[in-house]
């Protein structure tokens, strides 16, 4: 006798990732997200969720808002390992992840009401502008390590500021925030990338928390058990790459991330476009 596989359930227009145990497919395809999402944590301390969302809407059978909100759950785990492992190189910024992880904290909240209430396209392309300025901020300002700013009053508003808008970029969009956080940490602060990398996954813990928590109180697209299985394989994958980062060429880095972001927005961009054309009858 055979058991029906289980699916959780969701409000209607949220697809839903099926995690039965009758099917191995479903398990399969996040085990993979996961890994590719850890180990370009460990790598670039991305947290995964830039290409994790993206894959989850393309084959893990999610739209945008969910896959947004369930990525932020499998942060958790991945950047508590990586970090750990930055951690016992001395290459993260203690003062520093306190003060952004004090801006952050109350962004990510309003970056998941924002999740919540902006309309589906705008989510979409919004998500794809955000890659391409990444991408191009990176091509054509790589960070160097130069003499690092003093620590000021200046300063620490500078980097509540930088928490305030890695919060709202990591609700709205479903990542740690580390994305907007590392290429600022090295080219406004000037902290070296493996420090700006470390400092910027610690941060993202209580960030991914905050947008956790908001999103769970505030509606039902957190698929919690998906976001566990992505977020536990990520962090095993997470560590070794994290040893290749502290060796890596700043310039190689920074290039190499900008190129995977411009290929996840192209491929982004065509899915939207289809998605446009199926969507518009349904609004005449």
């Amino acid at each position: 006798m055979t058991t029906a596989p289980t699916t959780t359930t969701a409000p209607a227009g949220d697809a839903v990732v099926p995690l039965a145990t009758g099917s191995g497919s479903p398990w399969r395809v996040l085990v993979v997200v996961g890994a590719i999402g850890g180990v370009l944590s460990g790598l670039f301390a991305i947290g995964g969720a830039i290409l994790m969302v993206p894959l989850l809407v393309w084959r893990g059978g999610m739209d945008q808002r969910r896959a947004a909100a369930t990525s932020l759950v499998a942060i958790i785990p991945t950047a508590v390992v990586s970090s750990a492992a930055y951690l016992v190189h001395a290459d993260v910024d203690i003062a520093a992840a306190g003060l952004i992880s004090a801006g952050a904290i109350g962004g990510a909240v309003v970056g998941s009401r924002l999740l919540r209430r902006l309309p589906m396209t705008w989510l979409r392309w919004t998500f794809i502008a955000f890659l391409l300025l990444t991408a191009a901020h990176l091509l054509i300002a790589v960070p160097e390590p130069g003499h690092r700013v003093g620590f000021s009053l200046a300063v620490a508003i500078g980097y509540l500021g930088l928490g305030v808008l890695t919060g709202v970029a990591s609700g709205l969009f479903g990542i740690g925030g580390a994305i907007i956080s590392v290429p600022l940490l090295g080219s406004v602060f000037a902290l070296s990338d493996a420090v700006a990398k470390g400092t910027a996954l610690l941060v993202s813990i209580p960030t991914s928390l905050a947008g956790t928590i908001s999103n769970r109180h505030g509606s039902n697209a957190v698929d919690v058990r998906a976001g566990l299985i992505l977020g536990v394989t990520a962090a095993v994958t997470s560590v070794p790459a994290v040893y290749v980062a502290v060796s890596l060429p700043n310039k190689v880095s920074s290039v190499t991330f900008a190129v995977l972001l411009i290929a996840i927005a192209i491929q982004l961009s065509i899915k939207a476009v289809r998605a446009s054309g199926v969507e518009s009858p349904r609004t005449h």
